[in-house]
């Protein structure tokens, strides 16, 4: 009860002071890369309950057929925003609905239901998250295999305090990567071509 009042009132505060940078981004995007802004995606929930995630829309129209595929079709604007996790903000609006926590275990494509072990499906015994343990151990740098051990070991452990000190080392990591976006954007702005490519 208290983690899903934390979880309203800091996603709440979260929307409001991020709430410039989504609309530039939200502008960005509509600009460069056209419409939508948005992707929506079918994710693994609570008890394996399917839900939408929301993100900033970071690669060009069409399918995805596989990870090189969508690499390929990543633009320009979608990189820096992957790279600095900007693309992660509307999220909160899953927060807010109930599909999700701040702090969880991530949540994964509907395609990967059958492939977890038992141990692992534990994973899903709380509301996923927008950052976890498993993130700010490592994030890409660690295996799947650890990732998957550091949720369990969330799952087993998780308080409100270590809530917090995720928060703050995710907070923290996002406040470098704005600063190096708003870099990247002023040193870029004159040549737009890098935000179609």
């Amino acid at each position: 009860m208290i983690k899903k009042l934390v979880d309203i009132v800091l996603s709440m505060i979260g929307i409001v002071f991020f709430s410039p940078i989504i609309l530039v981004i939200s502008f960005l995007i509509l600009v460069f890369n056209g419409w939508p802004i948005f992707f929506i995606q079918s994710r693994l929930g609570k008890d394996l309950i399917p839900f939408n995630i929301i993100k900033f829309r970071t690669m060009e129209k069409g399918y995805s057929m596989s990870s090189e595929n969508d690499a390929v079709r990543q633009t320009g604007l979608g990189k820096v925003l992957r790279k600095t996790s900007i693309d992660e903000l509307p999220v909160l609006l899953n927060v807010l609905k109930g599909d999700m926590s701040l702090v969880g275990p991530r949540p994964l494509l509907l395609k990967y239901k059958n492939r977890f072990s038992k141990d692992q499906n534990r994973r899903h015994e709380i509301l996923p998250g927008i950052t976890g343990l498993a993130q700010v151990k490592g994030r890409n740098e660690i295996s799947w295999v650890k990732k998957f051990e550091y949720d369990i070991q969330y799952v087993d452990s998780h308080s409100i305090a270590m809530d917090l000190k995720i928060l703050i080392q995710t907070v923290f990591s996002v406040f470098v990567f704005v600063f190096f976006f708003f870099f990247f954007f002023y040193y870029f702005f004159g040549d737009s071509h890098y935000f179609v490519s």
